[in-house]
């Protein structure tokens, strides 16, 4: 059953999505401004065209900016209109991990227009709560963020990110959820996330040279997994938004191996990890206990580690809620991630 905005979204189950069909990948572009301001000009009604990418021809400047997209390019299915544009869905065979599951992606408005062909875009990546097998909250009417995010970017306020939306299990047991993480013995979900969803987004699509565009969010259990990865691979990713998590890794596959446990529990890297990310830590102020769990992650944060907290009046940890968070976290997101450049 789809999260209800009337629901927990702590639940893992979901229900596994139907088949998909091949499509031409979308190419176009838009952007902002070169020096990282949001960009203006598509507006939010805008969508993307579909078209084949093709790597560029010719070498790109030494020192550019943007990394143009490397193929071969994925077969991508519409599965929904929005109205900033189309989500598309493939399903990713990762060539690290060995691991094949759903991606959803959306690419702004601005990335469509011709004006902006030769810029390369921000990327966000999104998890969604419960055990998000075959289904994304992300993808729907309950967290809109793609609408959002293009009226934001019209208003200056907000980058057009390319939104990145993987599942996090492959599974709706939720007793055998992989914590987004390489659990021994289990498919190597951490490496698919962390490698082959990088590795996907470089193929397909215009970004932008270094980490400093690359950034995640997540909603409870996705929280979770947005903390962890931005810790562990400071390398790919430079800031993070984690929304009302509990930040433990407590799946009961880690049986017998505590060691890698505690290495991927969030609540433990948050004071070992090094990880120079910043990162942005929220929690509903209608839980004490959210409060207090939320509070005392962020107050274990070792430099150059750091995590800014927000407190939602009177949130609960429902989607209604998780949606009334997302216009600060975006506005929070383009402060602290570089937006759409050109080498011109």
């Amino acid at each position: 059953m789809q999260q209800s905005q009337s629901q927990p979204t702590r639940t893992r189950t979901r229900p596994v999505l139907a088949g998909m069909t091949a499509l031409a990948l979308l190419t176009a572009l838009a952007a902002c401004s070169s020096n990282g301001k949001p960009a203006t000009d598509a507006g939010a009604g805008g969508s993307a065209a579909a078209a084949p990418t093709t790597p560029a021809s010719s070498a790109p400047p030494k020192n550019s900016k943007v990394v143009l997209p490397t193929g071969p390019a994925a077969a991508l299915k519409k599965v929904r209109d929005t109205k900033a544009g189309p989500i598309m869905m493939t399903t990713l065979a990762g060539k690290k991990s060995g691991v094949s599951a759903a991606v959803w992606v959306w690419l702004p408005p601005q990335y469509s227009d011709p004006k902006y062909a030769k810029f390369g875009f921000p990327v966000l990546t999104l998890y969604a709560g419960g055990q998000s097998n075959g289904y994304n909250t992300w993808t729907d009417n309950q967290l809109p963020i793609q609408e959002i995010d293009a009226q934001l970017a019209q208003e200056q306020k907000a980058h057009p990110f390319i939104m990145i939306m993987p599942v996090q299990n492959l599974t709706g047991d939720e007793h055998r959820a992989l914590d987004c993480s390489d659990i021994p013995g289990q498919p190597k979900m951490g490496t698919w996330m962390s490698q082959d969803i990088p590795d996907f987004v470089r193929a397909n699509f215009r970004t932008l040279k270094g980490r400093d565009s690359w950034g995640l969010m997540g909603a409870s259990s996705g929280a979770d997994c947005s903390a962890k990865l931005a810790m562990q691979h400071p390398d790919i990713y430079a800031a993070a938004v984690p929304i009302d998590g509990d930040f433990k890794a407590d799946s009961l596959l880690w049986k017998g191996h505590p060691a890698e446990q505690e290495a991927n529990g969030p609540d433990k890297l948050i004071s070992t990890s090094k990880a120079d990310v910043k990162m942005l830590a929220t929690a509903g102020g209608a839980s004490a206990y959210e409060v207090g769990v939320v509070k005392h992650w962020v107050a274990k944060a070792v430099a150059p580690t750091t995590v800014e907290y927000y407190e939602q009046p009177g949130g609960n940890h429902l989607t209604s809620d998780f949606k009334k968070l997302i216009p600060n976290a975006l506005e929070w997101l383009t402060k602290n991630l570089a937006g759409p450049e050109s080498d011109d």
